[in-house]
């Protein structure tokens, strides 16, 4: 049986990603739903939401947090700062941690890593201070590892990443403009020493203007490796 087995991702497009545990639990990563023009209508509704992981404030990751925890009333995991607040919002489940941390959620390892992006917070107009951003690498209960980034550039502890958390697939950004692109991307995937990668947030605006074909033209030359394109909706 494949490690693999039991997990499905789901890619609802930008960096917004649903998996499923193999014993069934939902995890939902930086929900922006009812406002991203990538997300198709028939994907913004779901049965039951567990877990929210929030990998910083800014309103195409963190939009629709508020109003899916008062729905499903998840564990929202994210730093110490926006995590204060989403209970100023009403989340009841907050819980804020900070890189190196790991939380364990029904048999599910969730430990929040580094990320070199900004991370204020739209709030009525202004921008309020909420922390720093990060990535988070999710390790299942059959021990499948993703690595999800966050918006972020390279940066050299990556490969710290890589050695310590050891990911079985990482998802990425690579639209460039606002995170890193293509040839970015193609040195964070040597840093990780990862073998399968989603590429994300490129695309859902004119500015995000980074390919997966540009970063599968600079990555030829690792061996066993594969940019995995997804369908917006495809269950992987």
């Amino acid at each position: 049986m494949s490690i693999t087995e039991g997990i499905r991702l789901t890619w609802l497009g930008h960096a917004t990603f649903q998996a499923i545990s193999p014993s069934g639990k939902v995890i939902m990563i930086d929900p922006w739903i009812q406002e991203n023009p990538a997300c198709p209508d028939h994907l913004k509704s779901f049965d039951a939401i567990d877990i929210i992981l929030v990998t910083h404030g800014h309103f195409d990751h963190i939009a629709d947090v508020v109003p899916l925890a008062a729905k499903h009333d998840p564990v929202v995991y994210c730093n110490y700062e926006t995590s204060v607040w989403l209970e100023g919002k009403g989340v009841k489940r907050a819980e804020g941690m900070n890189k190196g941390g790991t939380v364990t959620a029904d048999g599910i390892q969730i430990t929040m890593v580094g990320a070199d992006h900004s991370c204020g917070i739209l709030d009525d107009g202004k921008i309020v201070y909420g922390g720093e951003a990060c990535g988070f690498v999710i390790r299942f209960e059959n021990g499948y590892k993703i690595y999800h980034a966050g918006d972020t550039n390279v940066f050299g502890d990556m490969r710290l990443i890589g050695e310590l958390y050891r990911p079985d697939l990482a998802l990425i950004p690579i639209g460039g403009h606002y995170t890193m692109g293509p040839q970015e991307a193609a040195l964070a995937c040597r840093l990780l020493g990862v073998q399968r990668v989603i590429p994300m947030h490129f695309g859902t605006f004119p500015l995000l203007k980074g390919t997966p074909e540009e970063l599968r033209d600079l990555t030829r030359d690792i061996t066993d490796f594969e940019v995995i394109e997804p369908r917006i909706g495809e269950i992987i």
